[in-house]
């Protein structure tokens, strides 16, 4: 602090018996040159930083308190997230909340093997997502989902990336290498067996799950004719964002031994999204061995259709299969040779309805499909009886 009489005895020159300094500073000097007006400049500027530091110190004081405030509230959030967590799922159940008691009042207390599931043969050959010249959907990917199908059924294949295709297309062709949806080689006839724009696997895969995202309460399930590597796959799916979060595991819930869990545990788990392939070796990957958990009529109805029996698509594995504590899912396979809008409408009405409860339950010992699968989805005979409407009257039985 600055003593206010020693200052005014100061300028008025009451100090003069003071002993002179000894050398002057540059600082002195130009103090004694200032007078007055210096000294009260220099009043004015101790008692501003003094100020200047009481609101420094104050706008410290109120950061810190808000710094405390916000830590404290992160520290009771994260509490009280670790509550809802510790007394949440167990082995895959939520917590009981809105989201359970909707899947409870949309799904009860069914099991996946006692619900059925409307699902497109070749999903991917439709006239939306690519120029295909033969189709077996009339709409997208999303478009079917958006109308109530639920399985999908892709063909998976590896194609490298060819200078030449990108030359003779004119630069229409030019894809790098990646799994794509084709129906054969993926080189072969544009139009026939890949189609432009290709389909990238991990493209299609984005779609279900974006589809999932925005309908917290549906299941989706995707079969895979499968002809690439397990690495191959693997890094396909792996560019998908969000999937590894919604994909479901049958082996962490320990299907094999407690037989399939309720469709509201999936949705209340988030684990909606189930993947089969017909190869063995990529069930690391989350993705399940067809031949392992489900059982499958043979795909065909033949050329004319006329080939309603229902009979396994592999000898070895008969369409009432009994194992202890497990069922398999049953996916039904109704469709021709080749598709057509004509016969497709023919097929799937009456013929579909009448198939599943003549042939195909007798065949698999009184249960219905959880899987029916056929080609344009949307047609039927007239008959008022349709894929969908066939597939919610399943559901409907007791």
């Amino acid at each position: 602090m600055i003593d206010m009489d020693m200052l005014r005895m100061w300028s008025r020159g009451r100090l003069r018996s003071a002993p002179e300094p000894a050398p002057r500073t540059a600082s002195a000097t130009l103090l004694r040159r200032c007078g007055r007006h210096s000294l009260v400049g220099l009043l004015l500027l101790t008692l501003l930083g003094t100020a200047t530091t009481a609101t420094t110190a104050t706008a410290s004081n109120r950061a810190g308190a808000a710094a405390t405030t916000s830590a404290t509230s992160a520290t009771s959030a994260t509490s009280a997230t670790s509550a809802t967590v510790s007394t949440g799922a167990v082995a895959g159940r939520a917590a009981p909340g809105p989201a359970t008691q909707a899947a409870a009042a949309r799904w009860g207390d069914r099991r996946l093997d006692e619900v059925a599931f409307l699902t497109t043969h070749n999903a991917f050959t439709n006239y939306q997502d690519s120029r295909w010249s033969s189709v077996n959907q009339s709409e997208s990917v999303r478009a079917q989902l958006d109308n109530g199908v639920r399985g999908l059924s892709l063909d998976t294949h590896w194609y490298e990336r060819s200078t030449w295709l990108c030359i003779i297309s004119f630069g229409s062709d030019c894809y790098p290498s990646d799994v794509y949806l084709c129906h054969g080689d993926c080189k072969t006839f544009a139009g026939a067996t890949y189609a432009l724009p290709r389909q990238s696997f991990h493209g299609t895969m984005q779609t279900v799950v974006d589809f999932l995202a925005t309908h917290p309460q549906e299941v989706v399930t995707v079969f895979l004719e499968d002809y690439v590597s397990s690495e191959q796959l693997r890094q396909s799916l792996g560019r998908v964002g969000g999937l590894s979060d919604m994909v479901f595991r049958a082996d962490e819930w320990g299907v094999r031994q407690n037989g399939w869990p309720k469709v509201a545990d999936l949705v209340t788990s988030g684990k909606r999204l189930l993947i089969f392939s017909d190869r063995s070796d990529r069930e690391h990957l989350g993705v399940m061995y067809d031949k392992s958990w489900t059982v499958s009529n043979y795909w065909s109805l033949g050329d004319m259709g006329n080939d309603l029996g229902c009979v396994s698509r592999w000898a070895d594995l008969p369409l009432d299969r009994q194992e202890p504590g497990f069922r398999r899912l049953f996916t039904m396979s109704h469709h021709r040779n080749v598709p057509t809008v004509l016969t497709a409408a023919l097929d799937n009405g009456t013929k579909l309805r009448n198939r599943i409860a003549d042939q195909c339950r007798t065949a698999t010992g009184g249960r219905d499909p959880n899987f029916v699968s056929v080609d344009f989805h949307r047609l039927s005979d007239g008959s008022g009886h349709t894929p969908a409407s066939i597939v919610a009257e399943l559901n409907a039985r007791p």
